[in-house]
């Protein structure tokens, strides 16, 4: 496994630097990056789960759903239960080291980008009086961190058994070259120029829960670009469905619960 590993990162390092000398890429405009994802790798949380895109690497820990803290009761609805999440980024996610800021506003941005999207699909009606903490760690920044970060929330929200809708999946889209759209954008392919959407969807039932331009798109190329990001979602929804089925069939069903 080790080998494998490493081997990767060597083929995705060369696929970097022949981007960078040729302005192309090995990976075709419609396909994803590399994707690994483990639930249940932080074990005194209630649920969590390790996701890799690619290079970037992402660490989600849930806590709860328990009674509500002291300090947010001013703010919980007693019909509901109070989403409380917390994004940040490891002082070594990034080539640039640096000293992490309490309040930095990139942070306080996903944060509220990710609360968004999650609480589109977390039935907190479920859950009065009750509080749930999503803490994501980022420790490898390569582009893609939002998505990165609410499709392995969505992972760790299923592990610790918290009621949700459906899924809620996140990919990102560009144009190569002006022209071709592309999917799950890589951080060289993002500082190649161009603007970038990111979109968070429910795959079911294909509502948006979240979107963002890095610029703004030309009208002409924008539905493209949107429905790329859209069939990034559902290629990322396979996977993920795919790895819960997997670790749920090797912890066992409670209650055989969705065994056919």
């Amino acid at each position: 496994m080790l080998f494998v590993f490493l081997k990767r990162n060597e083929l995705e390092l060369n696929d970097a630097l022949f981007l960078q000398s040729t302005g192309t890429c090995c990976r075709k405009p419609n396909e994803l990056r590399i994707v690994r994802c483990k639930l249940g790798a932080v074990p005194h949380a209630d649920g969590s789960s390790y996701l890799e895109l690619g290079n970037t690497k992402v660490l989600v820990s849930v806590f709860g759903p328990y009674e509500v803290r002291s300090n947010h009761r001013s703010k919980i609805m007693s019909e509901s239960a109070f989403i409380n999440c917390q994004y940040s980024m490891a002082p070594f996610s990034k080539q640039d080291r640096r000293t992490p800021r309490p309040r930095d506003k990139k942070n306080m941005e996903m944060t509220i980008n990710l609360h968004q999207a999650l609480k589109s699909v977390i039935r907190a009606e479920l859950l009065p009086r009750t509080q749930i903490d999503v803490m994501v760690e980022v420790l490898t920044a390569d582009g893609g961190n939002y998505c990165a970060a609410l499709n392995a929330s969505t992972l760790a929200l299923i592990d610790a058994g918290v009621p949700l809708r459906e899924y809620v999946i996140a990919c990102t889209a560009s144009l190569a070259k002006g022209e071709v759209p592309m999917v799950d954008i890589s951080h060289l392919e993002e500082t190649l120029g161009g603007p970038c959407l990111t979109v968070a969807m429910l795959p079911t039932s294909k509502q948006i829960a979240f979107t963002e331009m890095s610029q703004r798109f030309h009208v002409d190329h924008l539905e493209k670009v949107m429905a790329t990001a859209q069939k990034g979602c559902e290629d990322m929804y396979k996977i993920i469905n795919n790895a819960v089925r997997l670790y749920f069939k090797e912890i066992g069903f409670p209650n055989n619960f969705g065994q056919e």
